[in-house]
């Protein structure tokens, strides 16, 4: 089917082309959507006189997109999914999933508008595309975590959060240094260990030695 393009269209073309494209994405996307109009010389001629008025609306979309997206940039959404201990998910996150969550945030989009090649399959932080106008789109991270405190947990790696010293970890400030004890009494057992070693060492050593002298 022939349309004429209401708008830009990303790997169609521009506002005003007449493209052809498949009967099922116009029937289904392009024309319901209001992003095109059948190519027929009635329409062709309806476009030229609302080309201005289209191109006026098209610029009024395009404004607001881009104030969305500086609202949008360093928006991070957490999704809880059950995973394996490598990290591979039991399923899978897709752009309807990312629509869903971008949506709760106070960002109301759909997943057409999520760019994603491939759905999400591992735990981790990912860098997601979302096509706020033709011309606007802006990146957002998918926190995909086992739990809260995990994603909390991801979200401090990625930003260079030093590792917490025994006072911060624990919340009651007097088990901290209980803990420092106990680390220290660990490492002075190791210590311990590898004296005792040695000390058999040279006890072996010195039998050996005995044992040769007997024998000449």
């Amino acid at each position: 089917m022939e349309v004429i393009l209401l708008e830009r269209i990303e790997k169609l073309g521009l506002m005003g082309e007449v493209v052809k494209v498949k009967d099922g994405y116009a029937r289904n996307y392009l024309l319901p959507q209001g992003k095109a109009l059948r190519s027929t010389p009635d329409n062709l001629t309806r476009f030229e006189a609302e080309r201005h008025q289209l191109e006026a609306s098209n610029l009024e979309r395009r404004s607001e997109a881009e104030t969305v997206a500086d609202r949008m940039t360093g928006l991070s959404v957490v999704l809880l999914r059950q995973s394996s201990d490598s990290g591979q998910l039991y399923g899978s996150v897709n752009a309807r999933d990312i629509a869903q969550a971008v949506s709760e945030a106070g960002f109301a989009i759909d997943r057409t508008q999520v760019k994603l090649n491939r759905t999400i399959k591992t735990l981790g932080l990912h860098t997601i595309d979302i096509r706020l106008h033709a011309e606007t789109s802006v990146s957002v991270e998918a926190n995909v975590a086992r739990s809260q405190a995990e994603a909390e947990q991801q979200a401090a790696a990625e930003d260079g959060d030093p590792v917490l010293d025994a006072e911060q970890f624990f919340e009651d400030a007097a088990l901290a240094p209980q803990a420092e004890d106990d680390e220290e009494a660990t490492e002075e057992s190791s210590e311990e260990a590898e004296d005792d070693t040695e000390g058999e060492d040279g006890i072996d050593s010195e039998a050996s030695s005995e044992t040769v002298e007997s024998a000449s």
